[in-house]
């Protein structure tokens, strides 16, 4: 689906933010030293943050503001230390129980960064869960307000 169409899904059904300013996306980035690929400079320009299925404070997909992105091992750990992990792992989604959605801007392809999952109690072990932001908001937006990435039924043992 086109990134077009998620957003005007987000607006029609979720709880969007005004949009960022071009401004504020020169300033964020400038701060942050690192560009925003298309998606998410497109997100941004369309609602700077959202949370999806219901509004703050009831929500697991809280989809960061520029103002609120910072490096994952701050944002778990309270730290922005080497030792607590690598320094281009940045949240944009706070799923509200601790954990993290991140993108790692030193692994670009295709003009999109990957987006992973930051589990707090194994950070900074991750797992991939979507190519690109837009990727993942489809994915999201499809699933019923559940972390799509984990398992819906409980392992057989």
């Amino acid at each position: 689906m086109s990134m077009k169409r998620l957003l005007d899904e987000v607006s029609r059904l979720h709880y969007p933010r005004p949009p960022a300013t071009p401004a504020q996306v020169a300033a964020f980035e400038a701060r942050m030293g690192w560009k925003l690929d298309e998606d998410l400079r497109a997100f941004y320009l369309h609602c700077n943050g959202a949370t999806l299925f219901a509004p703050l404070p009831d929500v697991n997909y809280h989809l960061l503001p520029l103002e609120r992105i910072e490096r994952a091992r701050a944002a778990i750990f309270g730290r922005d230390e080497d030792s607590a992990g690598p320094a281009t792992h940045y949240c944009v989604v706070d799923m509200q129980d601790g954990d993290y959605v991140f993108v790692d801007v030193a692994q670009q392809a295709g003009g999109s960064y990957p987006l992973f999952d930051a589990f707090h109690e194994t950070y900074p072990e991750t797992e991939r869960i979507a190519s690109s932001f837009a990727e993942f908001l489809e994915k999201a937006l499809r699933s019923g307000n559940r972390s799509f990435w984990l398992r819906s039924e409980p392992l057989e043992g």
